[in-house]
């Protein structure tokens, strides 16, 4: 690296994306830059264990704690994907997007970043960044979400097309996302319009708008797909969070189950106890990580089953025959690096995307959420006993963790200022 360079991160708590976003502002520190990361009170701890400055929301969404009744979404309330997605525009996309442009613009004004790295779900920050001149990029922490061709709808759980016929579902299917998504396209643009920016002709083109587009995944999980030049996937962040509490294996040959549901709460108390009384009928050394949303009293273990509020999942890992999780993205990259097969439970967002290219790569097993005990623990044995699966997670493994291994997600963020002084500055009277 040959010059230094001020980075503001403009970040979302979304659970799971935290330890990779965290990641990234880690990866810039070590490399010497100065980073800064807006973001909310729940990861002021883990912005400053990366070493990066800690600036709070002020205007926009800042929730004080990962509890359910702090959670500013409150997704598992919703009865209908309608009633969802009018959820996910008016409490991530838009409702808060004029209060995240706002805090960006004050930080920008004062600190004088030279690029901002945006979540996904923070529009307003990107209209900001851009509206000050200044290069900007965004994290995409699971499979890449904007409609392409190659690519199934977002969140729609599809397996790739490979028919004329599959391939037109898939193009009708995203084109009928875009019209949903582009009826709040008059609230983005008047944020825009606050910040002298000309009109979106369609919602996603804020985030195409993007010098560049980081898909923090593996190539090689992801289907196949000719994405646009500013769509780079940079590999994998396998960092476990920062308040993991240290972790000792258990007593015992019996093979090991890690149980890992969502970081965030989505009622997975539920399946939670499912998952625990299946595996009370199995010769199995059980540990569940409950995470910060959950109280672990909450569920009720057999003796072979340990439940703890947290530990680090790459070292539990090491000694994992199995994993049983929702199928959230961090999780399932942290399995396929260590090479452990996985029976996946999805609850909802990304999760059926990721269960289902886990089960197309012969690495796991797709089970419903509301599956009885036995059904899952048939597919706990169904696992173990063949070996099959664990030589499919190891595979893709392979390329998982070679992927990880790069330095292109930090190279790439080093390509996004512009040559000193180029960049548009601001005065904080401007």
């Amino acid at each position: 690296m040959n010059e230094r360079h001020t980075y503001l991160l403009a970040l979302v708590d979304g659970g799971g994306t935290v330890p990779v976003e965290i990641g990234a502002a880690h990866r810039l520190v070590a490399r010497g830059h100065r980073v800064l990361v807006l973001a909310e009170d729940t990861m002021e701890a883990e912005v400053q264990a990366a070493g990066a400055t800690f600036l709070p929301w002020t205007d926009a969404p800042n929730r004080p704690t990962r509890r359910p009744e702090d959670d500013p979404y409150r997704d598992w309330e919703c009865k209908s994907t309608r009633e969802l997605f009018d959820r996910l525009l008016e409490t991530q996309f838009v409702g808060p997007a004029a209060a995240y442009a706002a805090d960006t613009e004050r930080a920008v004004a004062e600190h004088r970043p030279d690029a901002v790295i945006c979540s996904f779900f923070a529009l307003g920050a990107m209209t900001a960044a851009e509206g000050a001149r200044l290069p900007f990029a965004v994290l995409i922490p699971n499979m890449y979400p904007l409609p392409t061709r190659g690519l199934p709808p977002f969140a729609s759980g599809l397996r790739r097309a490979r028919t004329p016929l599959g391939r037109g579902l898939h193009r009708v299917m995203s084109a009928l996302v875009t019209r949903m998504f582009d009826k709040c396209l008059p609230r983005l643009n008047a944020v825009r319009a606050s910040h002298s920016l000309p009109p979106l002709r369609h919602f996603w083109d804020q985030v195409r708008a993007a010098d560049q587009q980081l898909v923090l995944t593996a190539r090689a999980f992801d289907f196949p797909a000719a994405l646009p030049d500013r769509v780079r996937y940079v590999g994998p962040v396998l960092d476990d969070p920062a308040w993991t509490q240290p972790w000792t294996p258990p007593a015992g040959k019996d093979p090991l189950v890690l149980v890992a549901m969502s970081s965030t709460y989505m009622e997975q108390h539920v399946t939670l106890q499912t998952v625990v009384d299946a595996l009370g009928t199995l010769r199995v050394r059980g540990l569940v990580t409950t995470g910060p949303a959950l109280d672990r009293s909450m569920v009720s273990a057999p003796d072979n089953v340990t439940v703890v509020s947290s530990a680090p999942h790459n070292r539990v890992l090491e000694h994992a025959s199995v994993a049983v999780t929702h199928g959230g993205h961090g999780t399932v990259m942290k399995c396929l690096a260590a090479g452990v097969p996985m029976v996946v439970m999805p609850h909802g967002r990304d999760q059926k995307d990721n269960g289902v290219r886990v089960a197309a790569r012969g690495a796991g097993v797709l089970v419903k959420r509301g599956a009885s005990s036995a059904q899952v623990a048939a597919a706990v044995r169904r696992v173990l006993r063949d070996s099959a699966y664990r030589d499919g997670a190891r595979r893709l493994g392979e390329a998982v963790r070679r992927e990880a291994a790069t330095d292109d997600l930090v190279r790439s963020l080093e390509e996004l200022p512009r040559p000193l002084g180029t960049s548009r500055r601001l005065s904080p009277a401007e």
